[in-house]
């Protein structure tokens, strides 16, 4: 069966760092592109950053260019968000997908909640 598991969410305090990790199973790791997605209450789930099944191209959304890094470990099957400088409008649950290369096939994990808060 595949599992995406999200980890590493929690409350931080504005300026603050925190890394979530997706562990993947039950598929071929390699074989998938990666991506974090965020959904904060009353909004549209948006699109924060990608990353191929390389490792090659990421790729992020304006408001976190420069403060968020995804990265994957295929050797570990994992694929990495590291968030720095978090403002309070970055609060929000987050999701890792996992998108197949050649066929229209996606999974979601359950999501990791961040608060940004003083």
């Amino acid at each position: 069966q595949v599992q995406l598991v999200e980890s590493g969410g929690g409350l931080v305090q504005p300026g603050g760092s925190l890394r979530l990790a997706c562990a993947a199973s039950g598929f071929t790791f390699t074989n998938y592109a990666m991506s974090w997605y965020r959904q904060a209450p009353g909004k549209e789930r948006e699109l924060v950053a990608g990353i191929t099944n390389t490792g090659s191209n990421p790729n992020y959304a304006d408001s976190v260019k420069g403060r968020f890094t995804i990265s994957r470990d295929n050797a570990k099957n994992t694929v990495y968000l590291q968030m720095a400088s978090l403002k309070p409008e970055d609060t929000a649950v987050y999701f890792c997908k996992a998108q197949l290369i050649w066929r229209n096939t996606a999974y979601w994990g359950q999501g990791t909640q961040v608060t940004v808060s003083s």
